[in-house]
């Protein structure tokens, strides 16, 4: 029998595995060997959608008219309410003909970002640790990536001052994502305008990753397009899966400067047909619903993140309180890699959590748990790491 001589693609064979897959396969065998784990790895919310959305879901997809293909742009329902919503939110005016476009999902438009903006031997200024998607998009475009350290002593922000100047003149695009995923770490309106002021001078785009902006606990996250100017540098991505538990419905949006919305918006008409537009219209009634729907499900991670955070810190481990997001991101003791001490957190402890190498090479002496179980399992999981006596 002959055997294949397939071989994928090199800007494949570059990728490391993708981690959350690596995970959930770890988990999988864990739990189908009878194991009672606790999930804290992937970040992917417990509760379900809210009754309103679903009902909006269920009237809109009995419309005939919804099941053809949805138009490029989305539908104009969904882009007045995310105008609406971004309006009362955060002070901001947009066009909703040419500032504004659904996703589907965050995930897919900063995927798509990349091709938009990037030519190859371009530079792409990307955090580390980060979500990897910022890292092999901008690989899929055939960019460099220069990596930035997110430091903990800067409210895991990266020094901007220390990327040489080189560097940035080579650079088109830089990434950035506040509140951040894995350090829960936030950014304020200072700090979005040096970065906006660092966009003009240096001709760069950014793309803003603002997925977890509503999972915010003491003070409201910003968008950067507060700050004046910016929609002639920034492209911000929010999602609609962390803010209304929607997940799996992958419904987002992109926000910015018309001429960088439509080039994403030309990609995005040669590599896919639309959101379903009666998910569309589910996601318009979130997004009219934002001021009750919302709260609660933020109060829900702020009990959460209290007790767990708690719980590490009264077992001695040197633990960040997250500013938002429903992530915590935790050092390693003394002696362990992440990947080891989640093997052993696996292992001897049936608690899953996420090596914070996964996210980039310097985070290697972190890991991350996500608070997507009820507090009483989080407690648990306290418990049971403490018992290992790390």
């Amino acid at each position: 029998m002959a055997t294949s001589s397939f071989v994928k693609a090199e800007r494949l064979q570059k990728l490391p595995p993708y981690l959350f897959a690596e995970i959930d396969k770890k988990k999988k065998a864990a739990i189908a060997a009878g194991r009672d784990v606790i999930n804290l790895g992937v970040g992917d919310p417990d509760r379900p959608t809210p009754p309103s959305i679903i009902k909006s879901l269920q009237h809109h997809v009995e419309n005939p008219a919804f099941h053809q293909y949805a138009l490029d742009q989305g539908a104009p329902e969904l882009r007045k309410s995310i105008v609406a919503f971004c309006k009362a939110r955060y002070g901001i005016d947009l066009n909703p003909d040419t500032e504004v476009l659904p996703l589907i999902g965050s995930k897919e438009g900063i995927a798509h970002f990349p091709l938009a903006i990037l030519n190859p031997g371009d530079i792409s200024l990307v955090p580390d640790p980060c979500y990897p998607v910022y890292r092999s998009s901008s690989m899929f475009a055939g960019a460099d990536v220069y990596s930035m350290p997110l430091e903990r002593s800067l409210g895991f922000r990266p020094d901007l001052d220390s990327i040489p100047l080189d560097v940035y003149h080579r650079a088109r695009l830089m990434f950035l994502n506040y509140p951040n995923n894995p350090t829960g770490g936030a950014a304020d309106l200072p700090f979005f305008e040096k970065v906006v002021d660092l966009a003009k001078t240096h001709n760069l785009v950014i793309a803003q990753d603002a997925a977890y902006n509503e999972m915010y606990f003491d003070k409201p996250a910003p968008s950067m397009l507060q700050i004046e100017g910016a929609k002639d540098h920034v492209v911000e991505f929010h999602s609609l899966s962390k803010t209304f538990n929607m997940t799996g419905w992958r419904v987002g949006f992109a926000i910015g400067g018309a001429s960088m919305i439509a080039a994403l918006g030309q990609v995005k008409a040669n590599t896919d047909s639309g959101i379903f537009t009666a998910i569309q219209f589910a996601a318009k009634t979130a997004l009219d619903e934002y001021d009750t729907i919302t709260p609660p499900i933020r109060a829900l991670y702020k009990e959460r993140r209290d007790a767990f955070v708690g719980g590490m810190k009264s077992l001695g481990w040197d633990v960040p309180t997250p500013e938002a997001t429903f992530y915590v991101w935790m050092p390693c003791p003394k002696g362990y890699t992440s990947t080891e001490l989640c093997g052993r957190l696996l292992d001897e402890a049936n608690v899953v959590t996420t090596p914070g190498l996964g996210f980039g090479r310097t985070a290697d002496g972190y890991i991350r748990a996500a608070l997507t179980v009820e507090t009483p399992r989080l407690l648990e999981a306290v418990d049971r790491i403490g018992k290992l006596k790390l």
